[in-house]
């Protein structure tokens, strides 16, 4: 997206229930409870990602402590001009977010609309890549996905219902952002390996029990990277649908945690050179 930029004046909040700002009142319990289609975006590194033009996300507010203006002209400044700056001291910002906040900047978030299997699939080509998560209920490790894929240049994320929403505070501050600015789509798991093969990708279903192994894996053309949780892993039904891959491990280890799993994968299918080229 992008923005007309002007100078924008702040606006100064003394009392911790001004209504203005009741959207970032009592953050953790919100975060349980949800926002209908609102999200909250933590620290300065992920507030300006949420300003940029790389953004899927439309930026509402920003709410800061008072001592942090000075330093965050970038973030202010690069905010569309319409959007409120609300201010305040130390002590009025910790009683609005119901915690200490020492990161001192919040902004409020519009969630972009939804996207469909079909459009995100349009248009594949031979270098397309794609992370798949089922089950991934943990918000770090939904978090560390988006971040890798992001790093890694995956087309989009693809998720199933039984993950946790991306736009989650702490996901999308794991992800340092990325949840933001990459494209994802939520559904079944079934339908999404589904629709992945239809379109001509090949789904590697990452698992222990595979005999096949990452390191001797050259795709042919566009592929797709599917996780399960930590622990149980995917489901064998899933398993089966897909092309089993497992990564060599010493010392009598089977598997890593999500997010380290899924950047050993993404780095060597975004770095290996295509079958037969």
């Amino acid at each position: 997206m992008q923005w007309e930029n002007e100078p924008i004046e702040t606006i100064f909040i003394e009392d911790p229930d001004d209504p203005r700002v009741a959207a970032y009142r009592d953050i953790r319990e919100r975060d349980l409870t949800g926002r209908q289609g609102l999200f909250i975006a933590e620290g300065e590194v992920v507030v300006l990602g949420l300003a940029s033009m790389a953004s899927r996300c439309q930026p509402l507010s920003l709410l800061l402590a008072e001592k942090r203006v000075a330093a965050l002209g970038d973030v202010i400044t690069s905010l569309p001009s319409a959007t409120p700056v609300y201010v305040a001291s130390q002590a009025v910002l910790d009683r609005i977010a119901g915690f200490e906040l020492h990161r001192g900047i919040l902004a409020l978030g519009q969630k972009p609309e939804p996207l469909s299997l079909d459009k995100v699939l349009a248009d594949i080509g031979s270098q397309d890549v794609f992370v798949v998560a089922s089950g991934i209920g943990n918000h770090d490790n939904v978090g560390g996905l988006f971040r890798n894929a992001a790093a890694f240049g995956a087309t989009a994320v693809l998720l199933d219902p039984t993950c946790c929403d991306p736009f989650y505070r702490k996901a999308i501050r794991v992800s340092v952002g990325a949840v933001l600015r990459t494209p994802f789509v939520v559904a079944g798991a079934t339908d999404i390996i589904e629709a992945l093969q239809r379109a001509g990708v090949e789904v590697l279903a990452l698992t222990p029990s595979a005999t096949e192994r990452l390191s001797d894996y050259r795709r042919a053309g566009p592929v797709a990277l599917m996780l399960g949780s930590e622990g149980p892993g995917l489901p064998k039904d899933l398993i089966d649908r897909c092309r089993p891959i497992g990564i060599a491990m010493a010392g009598g280890f089977d598997s890593l945690n999500v997010a380290a799993t899924s950047a050993v994968a993404l780095h060597h299918l975004t770095t290996t050179a295509l079958a037969g080229s």
